[in-house]
């Protein structure tokens, strides 16, 4: 088989069996105002929001009124973020590598005594497929997809907890996916990227009982297939067609985000409102 064969052959077997059903959730308009919304105004930070569905939260959290730092790695190439941001001031762009500890501190750092009412982990890698297959196994990007799927958030959340309990809202949020659920039918997959996903998984479920008796909630939240950059790479652009829509999977997202507690945080939650094994 060749090697966009084998891409392929993943990339539909992850939206089958890693994703549940393709069809598309009846979630709300991009950037709908809502009554609600107003009740929920607050300060979002969302890591790799540059493009895909990191760009789509910075969207529509703006439309709704909510302040936004938009961190990405490089702000130089984020065009469509920095258009964004050009005529919405409630939008503020700030460069940030999550793979540098120093540079996460530094950002802390600058936003002392600011409230962030959720804290969005949504910046993740796949990685290279040839270098998680047997055979070609390579060390340094198993490191890397970890780094930035699993140790990442932790970082985060550590250095921005006291940002988070002193906010209204009090809510750390990590993207995960169906694929880092064990007890799901298998697939074959990138190694990496579906150990980087059940390792986010236990961390955040630890960070959840570390927090709770400071009233912060910590919660995993999982997207369904969606036609974005990556989906087009791994399946083709017209199999990414037809999937769920940016737009629509963060609006089911953002939705499930307002709507989460202490009591319904501890299991991760499809973007669909649907609570998924571990």
């Amino acid at each position: 088989m060749t090697l966009r064969g084998a891409v392929v052959v993943f990339a539909l077997s992850f939206l089958v069996f890693g994703h549940g059903s393709l069809a598309q959730a009846p979630a709300a308009a991009a950037g709908a105002q809502t009554s609600a919304a107003s009740s929920q105004l607050g300060t979002v930070l969302v890591t790799g929001s540059n493009r895909g569905l990191g760009l789509e939260f910075v969207k529509q959290y703006a439309a709704r009124g909510w302040r936004v730092i938009a961190t990405t790695r490089d702000p130089g190439s984020a065009a469509d973020l920095r258009a964004l941001a050009a005529v919405d001031r409630d939008i503020v762009v700030e460069k940030l590598d999550v793979l540098d500890d120093a540079a996460i501190a530094a950002l802390a750092a600058k936003y002392s005594g600011t409230p962030i009412d959720v804290l969005l982990n949504n910046a993740g890698v796949l990685g290279g497929l040839d270098e998680q297959r047997l055979g070609t196994l390579d060390y340094a990007e198993f490191e890397e997809v970890m780094h930035v799927n699993a140790y990442a958030p932790l970082a985060m959340a550590q250095a921005f907890v006291e940002h988070v309990a002193s906010s209204k809202q009090k809510k750390i949020v990590a993207l995960t996916s169906r694929s880092g659920i064990i007890s799901l039918p298998g697939w074959r997959g990138p190694y990496f990227y579906r150990a980087s996903k059940i390792a986010l998984n236990m961390q955040m479920h630890v960070l959840a009982d570390d927090l709770r008796e400071r009233g912060i909630v910590v919660a995993l939240v999982s997207p369904p297939p969606t036609d974005t950059d990556m989906l087009r790479a791994l399946a083709g652009p017209e199999t990414a067609a037809r999937q769920t829509r940016p737009p629509d999977a963060i609006a089911g997202l953002i939705k499930v985000i307002d709507g989460l507690t202490l009591d319904n945080s501890a299991q991760p939650i499809y973007f669909d409102g649907t609570v998924l094994p571990w």
